[in-house]
């Protein structure tokens, strides 16, 4: 009898340390399958890095992704959002219902660096001629999740659950009178059939070392909001400004008043803000006072309270110091993606699988970063995680290399299987250790 009572013991811990995390063979068989797989992800990067495509015409991009997807033999929805693709992996076994996400399109940049498949595609944007490049690392999103996609169909035997593969086009803002992006793949129903549970996402870093991966908890990625202030003054002859109002000057007040809203009058002990304005024009000749002013900028921040506060401020600071010059100012603020928020309880419960695909030394929680990322609306919808993944040569300075969306941008292949047992251990572990009601985004 105590022998039998000691190997009933012995299973029940060994089998409740299998449902806390994937076993240690099944870990070693992802670590195996992604380590053969790795040269066919670098080759799948290098194609659609060749042959980039912007936002919302990613036609060549999608169909050779879901073609990818058919032949793993899963249900292919195409096309979704326009030009993105699902792929739908049924175990057929009860377990989770898990979203991991790509983003697809590439950028109006003309590409600089001396690479064998740089890219020499061509577009228009907003009506002129540009280059186009995958200058964010979209390219190894959609290559990494591709080959999530192949390995996890051939261990569908092994799994439990769903897994919904998104492909998501136009990250970058759909063209101007478009949808576009996640916000239009979840009012097509991605997220909806099958009801995703939680959802998985990453993103490249340049300026990250290679076999590095990086989180928070909360708000880690900012809400971007769109500025555009018209001010109108009254014309006048430049020798004689004491007979118009001069939109200009009045410009200029506003944008120094816009600052001390960050400087003076937000708590930014709470959560960062920045608020920038990037463009402003006016006028057509030396001598002419014009009679109206355009400026447009753009918003980041990491709290919604914080966001509506900051808007109502702008509208008011703005508005009164214009008619206290006898100006009058238009202020529109469009709002664009929220805050990307990963669910705490989510980030405590990824963090152990992290660091166990990346060492405990290379799995770092870090500060908010004020860029932003439209999987922000799937983590609004359903409980998130999103984090990355370096991609920065380890030699390197992270102050030297160039940022994203720029010419020069540059990712050493070699970071790339770190992401991809990222996404298979992330993926297989929550089939084996689901999450109930884990907390959304922020609330406002």
């Amino acid at each position: 009898m105590k022998n039998l009572i000691t190997l009933v013991v012995l299973s029940l811990v060994s089998g409740a340390m299998v449902f806390g995390q994937s076993s240690a063979k099944t870990q070693a068989k992802l670590d195996q399958k992604a380590k053969e797989l790795e040269s066919k992800v670098i080759e799948w990067r290098r194609h659609f890095h060749q042959y980039p495509e912007l936002s919302n015409r990613e036609f060549k991009t999608g169909k050779m992704i879901a073609d990818h997807l058919k032949s793993l033999g899963m249900e292919v929805k195409y096309p979704v959002a326009k030009t993105g693709a699902v792929g739908i992996l049924r175990t057929g076994k009860p377990g989770p219902t898990i979203a991991l996400r790509a983003d697809i399109d590439g950028l109006p940049v003309v590409e600089r660096v001396d690479l064998p498949f740089a890219s020499k595609e061509k577009s228009t944007y907003l009506g002129q001629d540009v280059g186009v490049m995958h200058a964010c690392g979209h390219d190894t999103h959609i290559a990494i999740l591709m080959g999530v996609a192949q390995i996890l169909s051939e261990m569908k035997s092994e799994l439990k659950g769903t897994i919904v593969f998104l492909f998501q086009p136009a990250e970058e803002g759909a063209p101007q009178g478009e949808e576009g992006g996640a916000a239009l793949m979840i009012k097509e129903g991605v997220l909806d059939s099958p009801k995703v549970d939680a959802a998985f996402g990453l993103h490249i870093s340049s300026q990250t070392p290679v076999g590095t991966v990086t989180f928070k908890p909360e708000g880690m990625l900012a809400a971007a909001d769109m500025l555009k202030i018209k001010v109108k003054g009254v014309q006048a002859h430049g020798s004689a400004p004491w007979a118009g109002v001069d939109p200009i000057v009045v410009s200029a007040q506003i944008i120094n008043g816009l600052q001390t809203i960050v400087s003076r009058q937000l708590d930014l002990t709470e959560a960062g803000v920045a608020l920038t304005v990037a463009t402003i024009h006016g006028g057509v000749r030396n001598n002419i006072i014009p009679e109206e002013v355009e400026m447009t900028g753009t918003l980041r921040t990491l709290d919604n309270r914080m966001q509506d506060e900051l808007h109502e401020r702008i509208r008011r600071t703005a508005t009164n110091i214009a008619e206290s010059m006898g100006a009058t100012a238009e202020v529109e603020i469009i709002r664009g993606y929220p805050v990307t928020y990963n669910s705490p309880e989510l980030t405590d419960w990824a963090k152990p699988v992290m660091e166990r695909v990346a060492g405990k030394e290379n799995a770092k929680v870090i500060k908010a970063v004020t860029g932003a990322e439209d999987f922000s609306f799937f983590s609004q919808k359903v409980p998130g995680f999103f984090f990355f993944v370096g991609g920065m040569p380890k030699d390197a300075d992270p102050t030297k290399v160039p940022s994203h969306h720029t010419p020069d941008f540059y990712i050493d292949e070699s970071g790339m299987i770190t992401g991809l047992r990222a996404m298979l251990n992330l993926t297989v572990d929550y089939m084996n250790s689901p999450m109930k009601n884990p907390s959304l985004g922020q609330k406002r």
